[in-house]
């Protein structure tokens, strides 16, 4: 009987280092994972930052202005000049339709059957 406690004490000893060595490959293989997405996600960023950079060097007001006088004929774009641009006051906005409340309804439960 001493012998089996012995061999399931072995057994479970020799389990439990296999596992502990099968979770620390596991643990190490996940923390390279980790260490490539970090990775990817700082070339992604270098990247976004490299296209924002272009963005607003391909945005900039004197080179839209000569493309739209460049594309007048084809695209007929004029270039945007301050009196474009109104007050918010002089802005139409639709009028709001107002319910008429005037003759009111009388809700009342008096032909009602009780169950």
């Amino acid at each position: 009987m001493r012998s089996l406690l012995f061999l399931l004490a072995a057994a479970a000893v020799i389990a439990s280092g296999y596992w502990a060595y099968h979770e620390n490959y596991r643990t190490k293989a996940e923390l390279d994972h980790v260490d490539d997405l970090r990775r990817d996600i700082g070339a992604a960023r270098e990247r976004l930052a490299i296209l924002r950079a272009e963005w607003a060097y391909l945005n900039r007001p004197d080179r839209l202005r000569d493309l739209a006088e460049l594309n007048f004929d084809r695209l007929g774009l004029l270039p945007l000049t301050p009196n474009h641009f109104a007050k918010v006051d002089q802005v139409a906005f639709p009028q709001l339709q107002i319910l008429d409340l005037t003759q009111p309804i009388d809700v009342t439960s008096a032909g009602a059957t009780n169950p």
